[in-house]
């Protein structure tokens, strides 16, 4: 087993959509320097989210988010997320911590520590592993929501099956494109662009 105190380090991580079940989960690994706002960014892409509404990440008892949204949390304790790196809050194999997206939806994801192993130069990163199963749509009413809208879907007599249909088109909730994730993993871990603009 790897320090994380040795440098420099990549995480596996098992991503895991709380009460799913069966589970929907995707695999990543990640530079352990990446900031939690980054890692934030990485789980959006990986899961199949549109970043629309509010998140936090919870490890033990301390809550990481973004300062000009996440605070309304009123936690005086909360910790910028850009400010800490994976490396800092996730600092043994078998560790696990919460990321929660969506306070209405409340889509909670655990994190688990699956492997801290020595950065291999050779190896591109971020990348996601593996996958399981689609991701929600957005705004569906939580995971219950999810469940009663696959229940609607699968059901010609529910009440909200045509009107579903008509809105969820061909989605399917079995479906996983590794590739696909990976070319938007490799899209948004791009350094920004130099500014044209002068100052």
């Amino acid at each position: 087993m790897v320090k994380a105190n040795a440098e420099p380090l990549m995480y596996r991580l098992k991503v895991t959509l709380k009460h799913s079940k069966p589970p929907i989960w995707r695999r990543l690994l990640v530079d352990g320097d990446a900031s939690l706002g980054e890692l934030h960014d990485l789980i959006q892409v990986a899961m199949g989210w549109d970043d629309d509404h509010l998140h936090f990440f919870l490890v033990g008892d301390v809550y990481y988010g973004q300062r000009d949204g996440f605070m309304a949390l009123d936690d005086p304790e909360a910790v910028e997320e850009d400010s800490v790196r994976l490396r800092d809050v996730a600092a043994v194999e078998g560790g696990r911590f919460t990321y929660e997206y969506d306070f209405g939806d409340g889509w909670v994801h655990i994190i688990l520590v699956e492997k801290i192993l020595p950065r291999d130069p050779e190896q591109k990163l971020p990348v996601c592993l593996k996958g399981v199963r689609a991701c929600p749509p957005e705004d569906i009413g939580g995971i219950w929501g999810y469940y009663d809208f696959l229940d609607a879907l699968n059901d010609p007599q529910h009440p909200s099956h045509d009107r579903y249909m008509e809105w969820a088109k061909d989605f399917d909730p079995e479906a996983f494109d590794l590739e696909a994730v990976n070319a938007r993993l490799s899209y948004v871990s791009q350094p920004p662009a130099p500014s044209s603009r002068r100052v």
